[in-house]
Parts: structure tokens; C-alpha cells; sequence
């Protein structure tokens, strides 16, 4: 066993005292060590369950011969980190989970590991982690949200919170309103309850192999989820016996299915983002035209908040993202020969799979859409491409064009949209918010909220280098690549240039001619960074395009 490296002959006695110095005992050395990687903390709701989801996860290890060892993973909340300067230090999480969780894994010969993550950059930055480390790993996350319910009886959710706020600028909506909304939105620990970046990158782990059935719609409130988690704790003695290791699941197929699923589900468009970074630790390159690929022959067959009004609850209810993939079968859309974390393959865990509710998950001959929720654009606004979900735009919005207004911040923009200065028509633009920009590429559902709560969601775009919550609906594209801050041309649209829109053609161009757009790139200078010391300043340092998934090199 790896672990033997520290518990085993006379040489490690020194490591085996201490050991005994944390109260384990000789018999507990004789197993294989297990990391529990739990992200517990008391600032995000996602994660305030997970010390229960450890105990049960560790004694699942121990009912199958292991012995479990805990340690932490940060996690940030990104609701609350949301609309200031703490969204800077959302996406460079990711990169802290993963180093650390290898620091760790490596530096204590884990036999294998179990992950216990819920929230948006935790998920991902531990699916790096397991492919990076390559050791036997399961995940087993915290479990989505519950629907909020609001004093009418209507159900609500974190992204209708947001919307409260730009419904009460634009004078739509009384505080008496917006404080329903803020004392019922919410109403239990877990991921928030729409199919946002969290429940999304939960739902991929299933359909990329590395968790159990389940594990992306079980709420975190149900017993079930502790169920669930004490059969992760006893799987991941087997995959430590079979030695099936983390990219032996996530091949370049199993990817290829993740995106497939991703389409079906009409997932955030953070996916875009976190699986071509966690394809990079596996040695895989995933390019974004391949999504457009994939997309072009997945049928959208989800419509949850908030893209619609279903929820996570009734995801796991209509049999969840298996009975997504069983759908998605039907037409051969899956590689069903890959390996899971169940030991078996995808054909074998489908098995017997049904959709018991096709109003939920819509069969593949009635779909929401011919094509997947998410789409690539390219132009020459954007040469390597940008991402929106195409599944949360207004019809009359799929194709849009507009005179640019430019805000070389996320809180200019703000201050313009709640001052009433955006008019329907119009192209929001927001810049120098990239991954090297900002640094830190931050979400803009602020912006997004208040587009939609003022009642302008059917009439504006929105267009950044930077990135959207999975709660943002709407023509909000993100991740344009190159960025403002190197040199891309988004840096040089000006006030009143004209910019048209094409989603279903996947296409983004601003109306200035080539020349223009070269006069003006000579005369451009880059501001200075923003962030100038600390971890900011070197993540900007490092970072990569948000085309290649916001990666370090």
C-alpha cells in the first residue's frame, strides 16, 4: 500500500509515533489510510452540512476495512463574496483546493481519497486535485438546496433574490417584496437550488464517472445524502482494491460525455471554465469549438431555475442525471463503455434506469431545444470565442444588435443600470475583468439581476470578459477571449460602436472595420493592474485564457 511509506518496518517508527501521538492505534495502521477531504465551514450554506457528511462518509471507510483520516478544503460562497471586491478571490480558489489538497494527499501516502465538496470553485478544484494526485478517488458532495417558498405560495431561489433587488430600483417591487424574497429564498443548507455552477459541477461528477448515483441532486436535508455518503466511504475500498484511479474514469470520453450531459441539462456556463482545467490536469485538451460540436447533436431536455421553474428537488425526483443520460442514449450520445467510480461501467450503472417524470426531463423526442443549453461564440469581437447560456435567453434576444456601452468595471456598470442610463436596445459592455484583468474574472449577477429585475432581461445584452453565475439568465455572454487586459479587441470598442448578436449562427462581431479596430489597438495602453500585491498579483501573473479554462502555467 502507498501508505506503507509511513506505517510500515522499523525505519517509519518515528512516523508511527506519531500517529499514535493523534490516538490511532496499531490495528488502524494495518488498514488502508483513507483522506476525507471535507470542506466544512461556517460561511458557506453549502458547506455548513458537511461535517455530517464526513462522519458518515468515514464510517462507511471504516465498515469496509479502511481507516479514515480528515482534512480540510477552503471553500469561498460566492452569493455572498458577490458584488464586491471579495468576488475577486471566487475562481483563484480553485487553484488553492487543488495545490493543497495534493500538498496534503502526497505528503501523507493516502491509499485513497474521498472528496467531500458542494459549492461553485470547490468541486472543480477537487476534481483537479484527484486527477492531478491520481490515487483511488470517490466524490461525495453536500447536496443541493431545498426550493424557497415565498409568503404567495410561489417557489423562489437565490437568482430570483438578485432579480428582487433590480425590481426594486426600478420601483416594481416595495422592501416589504424584497424582503420576502430575502427571508425565504433560501430556506436550507445545501448548494442553492437551481441548476447554478455548484448543482452543475455536482451533476458532472456523476456524469463524468467520479461520483455515485445521486450525488449532484440528493438534497443536502434528506437522509438519503447520508446514505449516500456512507456507501462513497465503503466504495472507495473497492476502487483502493481494484486500483482504478481517477484517469482511468476521466478519459477523453468520459469528458466528452460530461459535456454532453452539460448540454442536456442546460448547466452553467462556469462548465466551460472547469472542465477544460480539469481536462488539463488529466493531460486531455478540451477546446471550446468542441462544445459546439457536441452541442449541435445534444437536445437541451432541462429547463431548471434558472433557465425555468424546476429545481433540484424535482431533478432527483425525475430519476436525475442518470435518467438524463438513459435519455440521452436512446440516440447514442454517450460512451457507455467508460469506466466509474462505481467499478462498473456507464452501460452497466443505466441499467434498469427510467424517467419517471417527463416534464422534468424531457424525452429526447420532445425536447426543449434540437441543441444543448450552452453555446460558443466567435468573432471579431471575440477571436477565441465566448459562452452563453443559451437555454436562459428570451427568444427575441437570440439574435440582438445594439449600440456598445463601455464600463471598464463591473461597479460602473451597476451604477449606470440602477440609474436608469441603460435603454432597451442597448449592449452592455464590461470590461478589463478578465482572468488577468480583474484579476480574478469575476461573476456578474449583480449586473445580470438588475438587467432582468428592471425588466430589461427581453432587450439588453450583456457582454464581458469576465464570467456570470449560473443564476444569471438572459443574453449574457462571458469568458471573451482574448481579454481587455491582453489586448483582445473587446478592449477596443468605444461608446456607441454597433454589435451584433447571433446564437443560433454562434456568432459575435462588433461593426468596426479591421482598419479601425488596428488604429485603434496602436493607440491602446494597458491600464495598470489593479491588484498589485498578495495572491492576486501572482495569479494574474500566471494565469491563461478563460479560452483555455483560466489555467496556471
Amino acid at each position: 500500500m502507498r501508505s506503507d511509506n509511513v506505517t510500515k518496518g522499523v525505519e517509519r517508527a518515528p512516523n508511527r509515533s506519531l500517529f499514535y501521538a493523534l490516538g490511532y492505534t496499531k490495528e488502524e495502521l494495518e488498514r488502508p489510510l483513507i483522506g476525507v477531504v471535507c470542506s466544512y465551514n461556517e460561511i458557506v450554506p453549502g458547506h455548513m452540512n458537511l461535517d455530517k457528511i464526513a462522519e458518515a462518509v468515514k464510517a462507511g471507510v471504516r465498515a469496509a476495512g479502511g481507516t479514515p483520516v480528515e482534512f480540510p478544503a477552503i471553500a469561498v460562497c460566492d452569493g455572498i463574496a458577490m458584488g464586491h471586491i471579495g468576488m475577486k478571490y471566487s475562481l483563484v480558489t480553485r487553484d488553492l483546493i487543488a495545490d493543497s489538497t495534493e500538498a496534503m494527499a502526497i505528503a501523507h501516502q493516502f491509499d485513497g481519497l474521498v472528496m467531500i465538496p458542494n459549492c461553485d470553485k470547490n468541486v472543480p478544484g477537487l476534481l483537479m486535485a484527484a486527477a492531478r494526485v491520481n490515487i483511488p478517488t470517490i466524490f461525495c458532495s453536500g447536496g443541493p438546496m431545498l426550493a424557497g417558498r415565498l409568503n404567495d405560495g410561489r417557489r423562489s431561489c437565490l437568482s430570483h433574490m438578485f432579480e428582487a433587488v433590480g425590481a426594486y430600483k426600478a420601483g416594481k417591487l416595495d422592501e416589504c417584496g424584497v424582503e420576502d424574497y430575502e427571508n425565504n429564498a433560501c430556506p436550507t443548507c445545501g448548494s442553492c437550488s437551481g441548476m447554478y455552477t455548484a448543482n452543475s459541477m455536482n451533476c458532472l461528477t456523476e456524469a463524468i464517472g467520479m461520483g455515485l448515483r445521486g450525488n449532484g441532486t440528493i438534497p443536502a436535508v434528506w437522509s438519503a445524502r447520508l446514505r449516500l455518503a456512507k456507501h462513497a466511504g465503503m466504495q472507495i475500498m473497492e476502487l483502493v482494491k481494484k486500483d482504478i484511479r481517477p484517469r482511468d474514469i476521466m478519459t477523453p470520453a468520459a469528458f466528452h460525455n460530461a459535456e454532453a450531459v452539460d448540454m442536456a441539462l442546460g448547466c452553467s456556463t462556469n462548465t466551460m471554465l472547469h472542465l477544460p482545467a480539469i481536462a488539463h490536469e488529466c493531460g486531455i485538451e478540451l477546446v471550446l469549438d468542441m462544445s459546439n460540436e457536441i452541442s449541435s447533436k445534444t437536445p437541451n431536455l432541462c429547463h431548471l431555475a434558472p433557465a425555468g421553474d424546476t429545481y433540484m428537488e424535482d431533478l432527483e425526483g425525475a430519476g436525475g442525471v442518470y435518467a438524463v443520460m438513459k435519455e440521452l442514449t436512446k440516440k447514442g450520445l454517450l460512451d457507455t463503455s467508460v469506466m466509474t467510480c462505481t467499478g462498473k461501467t456507464l452501460e452497466e450503472n443505466l441499467e434498469g434506469v427510467v424517467n419517471r417524470n417527463p416534464e422534468i426531463i424531457r424525452p429526447i423526442e420532445n425536447p426543449y431545444s434540437p441543441d444543448g443549453g450552452i453555446a460558443v461564440l466567435k468573432g471579431n469581437l471575440a477571436p477565441e470565442g465566448c459562452v452563453v447560456k443559451r437555454s436562459a435567453v428570451a427568444p427575441e434576444m437570440m439574435t440582438h444588435t445594439g449600440p456598445a456601452r463601455v464600463f471598464d468595471s463591473e461597479e460602473e456598470a451597476i451604477t449606470a443600470i440602477y440609474a436608469g442610463k441603460i435603454v432597451p436596445g442597448d449592449v452592455v459592455v464590461i470590461r478589463y475583468e478578465g482572468p488577468k484583468g480583474g484579476p480574478g474574472m469575476r461573476e456578474m449577477l449583480n449586473p445580470t439581476s438588475a438587467i432582468v429585475g428592471m425588466g430589461l432581461g427581453e432587450s439588453v445584452a450583456l457582454i464581458t470578459d469576465g464570467r456570470f453565475s449560473g443564476a444569471t439568465r438572459g443574453a449574457a455572454i462571458g469568458h471573451v477571449s482574448p481579454e481587455a487586459a491582453l489586448g483582445g479587441p473587446i478592449a477596443f470598442v468605444e461608446e456607441g460602436d454597433v454589435i451584433s448578436i447571433d446564437i443560433p449562427s454562434c456568432k459575435i462581431e462588433v461593426q468596426v472595420d479591421e482598419a479601425t479596430l488596428a488604429e485603434r489597438k496602436t493607440k491602446w495602453v494597458c491600464p495598470e493592474p489593479k491588484v498589485k500585491t498578495g495572491y492576486l498579483a501572482r495569479y494574474a501573473k500566471l494565469v491563461t485564457s478563460a479560452s483555455r479554462g483560466a489555467v496556471l502555467e
